[in-house]
């Protein structure tokens, strides 16, 4: 049991996988409440696990005020509906993949989240499995080289679906791990080829093609018409190849191949055959993680591995892919299968700017002299990135960022959408450098929030988050987490007040006693907070007050 959390989670769904995360959200000490349409189900489950309250009633989930987390694991089909009504209600939300049935609905969902400050995180449990974390790191660190083929088979006799059909059901999980591996980038291709053979209309086996450039593609099969259990993924790169077999003991789940190729007469490749090295795998299971991970988010307000615009991104893939596969018929014919493409985004790039060919950069983007936007980085629309920018491998940055000047953003940054980054501000990724001592695989995660200001030649030391809409002024060395909305100066640097949205200095104290709340509104646009111990929030639809005290 978590000492530190109290059972305040509803699991919606106690089915086929959802059992799964019964059981491990309860022997995490949190389940509150399981919510599913079938009584017999919930009458099943009474004696294994007392005290957790069984309910067949959606709405008294939704009004309890003792829930502030809920878990979706229904019907792909109700994940947008429960999602969009669990956000509306002010709960943070896990839901199972995928994440909806449209992007249009992935979208809504994004927006609400960040309009109410809830956290959005999706269940692509691959992410949270310790072979996918070593090979991650590995292709990070340019072990295997340059990538150039992923493949993916997912195969299975079973268990049918007609809600669903198994590219949705099976491919979730892979097309998230694959677009990891790709730098978090969209393919600009999508096909999509399969066959209905037990119930009309629902594809039982699927052949999915992703390609993201001229030298990286991708393929995913799936099947649940197999007598045999496959999950396998094969990574290659010019310098070697790593096998994810999911089927293995936990000794032999990653194996690499190095330097597969010799090259016999200078020109004529030859197989280089080597026994497989098998990578240490630490234990543990891996929907666990996924569970704490989520758990941890919703405790220090900080946004999910598969948050919900990973799942958006898998969504798209998932919605070309379906495209594609109703274009086909019932035969297949490569020449005329109409292509889905994610259209290269337009932005402009001074001609002394360097963006390397795999780095995606987003509509309207702005890229100033001698900056340097490195493979695999990923930047928003509508940006400002100033003059001696450099922007890290897998950095990911947000629509709507303004980088000034002489600003260089490390692997292991992830900057969210609306930031402003002062001119000569400094990131870092390693706690301990020392020159002669390589730390890549010893990046901490450093997540710069929605809206935050990070002022003219402040630091930020690693491993930290800097909250929504918080203000970081000049000159300021932050070795800490920065709370939402917080104003923090100084060398260490010290919260001195609370910023709105705009930008405004609100009149409050850092914190209230204890039961007791403060309203201010923000002298530039009226809008109105409400400071409740050492937590800062935005009231909706409320009077243009004056700083009132409510009990």
């Amino acid at each position: 049991m978590n000492e530190n959390l109290k059972p305040s989670l509803a699991l919606i769904g106690g089915g086929r996988w959802g059992k799964n995360l019964l059981r491990n959200f309860h022997s995490l000490g949190v389940l509150h409440t399981l919510c599913d349409a079938n009584e017999k189900l919930l009458d099943s489950y009474q004696s294994q696990y007392p005290g957790v309250r069984m309910t067949a009633s959606l709405h008294s989930v939704m009004h309890d005020p003792a829930i502030d987390k809920v878990a979706i694991a229904a019907p792909a089909l109700m994940h947008f509906q429960i999602a969009k009504e669990a956000l509306m209600c002010g709960k943070d939300v896990f839901v199972e993949k995928p994440i909806c049935m449209n992007v249009q609905e992935g979208e809504e969902l994004i927006r609400l989240a960040q309009e109410r400050g809830k956290i959005l995180m999706v269940g692509h449990i691959l992410q949270y499995h310790p072979a996918i974390h070593k090979l991650e790191e590995m292709v990070g660190r340019g072990e295997l080289g340059k990538l150039q083929y992923i493949a993916s088979n997912r195969l299975n006799l079973g268990a049918f679906r007609t809600e669903e059909n198994a590219l949705w059901n099976f491919a979730p999980h892979d097309i998230s791990v694959i677009l990891s591996l790709a730098g978090n980038r969209l393919p600009e291709e999508v096909r999509c080829t399969g066959g209905n053979y037990i119930s009309q209309g629902v594809a039982d086996t699927t052949m999915t093609t992703m390609t993201f450039d001229q030298e990286l593609k991708a393929h995913i099969y799936v099947s649940w018409l197999h007598p045999f259990k496959e999950q396998k993924l094969v990574v290659i790169g010019s310098h070697g190849m790593a096998v994810f077999d999911d089927t293995k003991p936990i000794d032999e789940k990653l194996a690499v191949f190095r330097n597969y190729v010799r090259w016999s007469q200078g020109s004529i490749p030859e197989v280089n055959s080597s026994q497989p090295e098998f990578i240490p795998l630490a234990l543990g299971e891996p929907l666990k993680a996924e569970c704490q991970h989520f758990l941890n988010c919703c405790q220090e307000r900080i946004s999910p591995k598969t948050d919900g615009i990973e799942g958006l991104r898998v969504l798209k893939v998932l919605e070309a892919a379906q495209l594609s596969l109703e274009s086909s018929g019932e035969k297949f014919h490569p020449k005329k299968l109409p292509v889905f493409s994610f259209a290269k985004p337009s932005y402009f790039a001074h001609e002394s700017a360097c963006v390397d060919d795999t780095a995606t950069v987003g509509h309207d983007t702005k890229i100033w002299h001698f900056s340097h936007i490195m493979k695999g980085a990923t930047i928003g629309d509508r940006c400002s990135i100033g003059q001696n920018v450099v922007v890290s491998p897998a950095v990911s940055i947000g629509s709507g960022v303004k980088i000034q000047n002489n600003v260089s953003i490390y692997t292991g940054v992830t900057v969210e959408e609306d930031v402003f980054i002062g001119p000569s501000a400094v990131f870092t990724n390693v706690i301990n450098p020392r020159s002669p001592i390589p730390r890549k695989n010893e990046f901490k995660p450093t997540v710069i929030k929605q809206g935050a200001t990070i002022g003219a030649n402040s630091t930020i030391i690693c491993g930290i988050t800097i909250g929504r809409f918080s203000f970081v002024g000049a000159g300021a060395v932050v070795t800490k987490d920065v709370p939402p909305y917080a104003l923090v100066v100084g060398n260490p640097a010290k919260q001195t007040g609370w910023m709105s949205r705009a930008g405004y200095k609100l009149p409050l104290p850092l914190k209230t006693p204890q039961g007791e709340t403060l309203s201010a509104k923000c002298p530039g646009t009226g809008e109105e907070y409400l400071l409740e111990g050492a937590l800062l929030r935005e009231r909706e639809n409320a009077p243009k007050e004056e700083m009132v005290h409510a009990r």
